[in-house]
This record gives C-alpha cells, sequence and structure tokens, in this order.
C-alpha cells in the first residue's frame, strides 16, 4: 500500500495539472495498472509520481510549512526591500539570472526562505552596489 504522503502528492500533482476524473483514472490504469490511487502499491505510487513529473508536475520545496517571520527577519527583509527601492530595482532583480542573486548568496530560489545568514549576505551584497554608485555618481 501506498503511503499517505505519496497518495497526497498524486493529488496534489493531478490538481496542479488540471487532469480531470477520466484522464486521471486512465493514468492510473496505464501506469500502475490500479484504477483508484488507494489501490496503488508503494511501487506503483513511485511509477506515477515519475509520470506525473514527466507530465510536468515539480514537487515544491518547503513540505507545506510557512516561514518564520520574526522582529530580526522582518528587520532584515525590510532593510532588502529598502535597498532595493534606492537602487531603484524590483524584486525579480534577486531572482533574475541563472543562477540567480539569491540562489549564489542565500541558497533558496524564494526570498522568503532565505536564512537569517542567507539574508545578510544578500544585504551584504546590495550595500556594496549602492556605495559604488554612489561613489560613480560623485
Amino acid at each position: 500500500m501506498a503511503s499517505r504522503n505519496d497518495l497526497a502528492k498524486i493529488h496534489i500533482a493531478r490538481q496542479q495539472l488540471g487532469m480531470d476524473d477520466a484522464t486521471y483514472r486512465a493514468m492510473l490504469q496505464n501506469v500502475a495498472g490500479v484504477s483508484s490511487a488507494r489501490d496503488l502499491t508503494t511501487t506503483g505510487a513511485a511509477r506515477v509520481l515519475q509520470h506525473l513529473e514527466r507530465c510536468g508536475w515539480r514537487p515544491t520545496t518547503g513540505h507545506g510549512r510557512r516561514p518564520v517571520v520574526t522582529a530580526a527577519r522582518r528587520a532584515q527583509l525590510e532593510k532588502v526591500e529598502a535597498l532595493l527601492a534606492d537602487a531603484g530595482l524590483p524584486w525579480a532583480y534577486l531572482t533574475g539570472g541563472r543562477p540567480s542573486m539569491l540562489r549564489r548568496l542565500a541558497g533558496v530560489d524564494q526570498l522568503e526562505w532565505a536564512s537569517h545568514d542567507g539574508l545578510r549576505n544578500v544585504i551584504a551584497a546590495l550595500a556594496i552596489q549602492a556605495r559604488r554608485r554612489a561613489e560613480y555618481d560623485h
């Protein structure tokens, strides 16, 4: 029997891919030989998940958790926002490019998942850019 976690992933993927019931059941039958997810074995669930990923579904990271927003973290995020605003840069500046500035400095793809040290690295890089702009302008 498949784990509850795998079944949840399968149902989330189905929803995110927009599969109607007939398409979903046909996929289960073709990939794992069952007509309902509750009948999946562990191996069958793994096959279905692989198939769903090939169809374009990408499991999310963070396992459904929300980032903790402490006063210190809020202050760091406000500092990042202020540095971006002073430079006339959008939030997307941090996530654009391959690899993104955020990925290089904080090791994550979304700002809300950056650690305290990762945010400190982003702030330092933005502050260095601000100093360089100020020196160039004068």
